[in-house]
């Protein structure tokens, strides 16, 4: 009898760090470009094009921070009001808990003797029926207590690290058009990078995503540019 051949199953294991740093780079890339492509067209300081572009990493940094600690929490809130719920329903509802426990099984293929015997055993402990309906029932696993705080942080940073990217090019330029030619490159060319791992690591074509998340910074910065031009006429 021949064995097997050996399978390597390759399955994406998403993480919160990931999801964190998706989102507070992608936003910290394209919003600072789009600020400081709309003041090269406005004005002739790179001064008050590194003020404005430094107060709004700042301020949007923070902002993104909050929203990423407020869904943490909210996530958090939400569980504990489920997991309290869950347990004066096996405390009160028996009966019915034990129905959509033999449901859950029933609709995974289970005789209904395996259904009354799984059934009976996971309802002997009440911490483990109550998270097993957490889980199975509801679809909700517990969160990280520390989730909030890391997500803000992560956000938070990662905004700033990619804020600083389409920015730093007015640092060392005199002239607004040059460091929008500079920062246009550099920018642009970031986005296309992160966009092509974003996409590899979620599983999307690559090469489509680099491009689709460098068009939109790209789109941004050069509304921003012709707004400030259209108004400066």
């Amino acid at each position: 009898m021949n064995s097997p051949l050996p399978h390597d199953e390759k399955h994406l294991t998403s993480s919160d760090l990931l999801t964190d740093v998706v989102i507070g780079m992608s936003d910290g890339l394209t919003v600072p470009f789009a600020l400081a492509a709309g003041l090269s067209g406005a004005v002739d300081s790179t001064a008050i094009i590194v003020i404005a572009g430094i107060a709004e990493i700042a301020a949007g940094s923070i902002a993104m921070g909050l929203g990423g600690y407020l869904a943490g929490k909210t996530e958090q809130d939400h569980y504990n009001s489920e997991l309290k719920r869950e347990y004066y329903e096996v405390d009160h509802l028996r009966e019915r808990e034990i129905e959509e426990t033999k449901e859950f099984f029933a609709n995974i293929g289970l005789s209904e003797e395996l259904q009354n015997r799984a059934t009976e055993e996971i309802a002997r402990d009440k911490k483990q029926w109550v998270d097993f309906m957490m889980k199975y029932e509801l679809g909700l696993d517990k969160p990280d207590p520390k989730r909030a705080t890391k997500s803000a942080l992560n956000i938070g940073i990662s905004y700033v690290v990619g804020g600083l990217v389409p920015l730093s090019p007015y640092f060392f330029v005199h002239s607004p058009g040059e460091g929008l030619k500079i920062s246009v490159v550099v920018t642009l060319l970031c986005l296309f990078i992160f966009g092509f791992f974003k996409s590899k690591i979620t599983g999307v074509q690559p090469w489509w995503g680099a491009i689709r998340v460098m068009l939109i910074g790209a789109l941004a910065a050069g509304a921003a540019f012709g707004v400030a031009k259209l108004f400066q006429g």
